[in-house]
């Protein structure tokens, strides 16, 4: 038996997945060893979903996205495109939880943008949005937005950087202008905002 089977909606899965009745699920994605994806769920196409990630029914998760080991996505987060959620990270959805009160009605959104990353053990406390590009380092805790291609890291996190598309370091020039050293791709800071600048040769 192949380690993957090869489901009729164009997505692969291990058989020991548990993929309920009312999810969708995209084309060429991947569901690994011991994935739960839940009735409602949403999920695009392209992306990897790791050994022992739980997707709730009330997620929404866009094309490209690799979600590692063990991660699990609860109701009330989003995830847009090319998202990376690394091995052991940490999504929430109540911000003051007690076991004896049900607090389902008071879920708070997270939002994490397109191509954004979350390093390996860091922790996103509901109610944020991470912005495009933004980079979470390993093990870092979020309780603030972040934004665009900002690098943060620490407990709490805060800005130490700023990132690529590519994932190098940005390093701003007097004029604010820096260049990815990867891509030649030239990004500008004007007000604290980072913004890739485009020119005739590119898309």
């Amino acid at each position: 038996m192949k380690e993957l089977l090869n489901h009729e909606n164009g997505y692969k899965f291990h058989r020991t997945a548990i993929i309920d009745e009312g999810s969708i699920i995209g084309k060429d994605t991947r569901v690994w060893h011991w994935v739960h994806i839940s009735s409602g769920a949403k999920i695009g196409s392209g992306c990897s979903l790791g050994q022992g990630v739980y997707v709730g029914s009330k997620v929404k998760i866009g094309n490209g996205v690799k979600i590692q080991n063990n991660v699990s996505v609860y109701d009330n987060v989003y995830l847009e495109d090319n998202v990376f959620c690394g091995p052991s990270m940490v999504f929430t959805n109540v911000y003051n939880p007690r076991s004896s009160i049900n607090r389902k009605e008071e879920y708070r959104d997270t939002i994490v943008r397109e191509g954004a990353s979350l390093g390996a053990n860091c922790t996103i406390v509901c109610g944020v949005e991470i912005g495009k590009s933004a980079f979470v380092a390993a093990g870092a805790v979020v309780k603030e937005n972040v934004a665009p291609y900002s690098l943060v890291a620490g407990v709490p996190a805060v800005h130490v950087g700023w990132m690529s598309e590519f994932g190098e370091r940005l390093n701003f020039n007097r004029e604010g202008l820096a260049t990815c050293s990867q891509t030649n791709n030239t990004y500008s800071l004007k007000d604290g905002i980072v913004t890739k600048e485009y020119n005739e040769q590119q898309d």
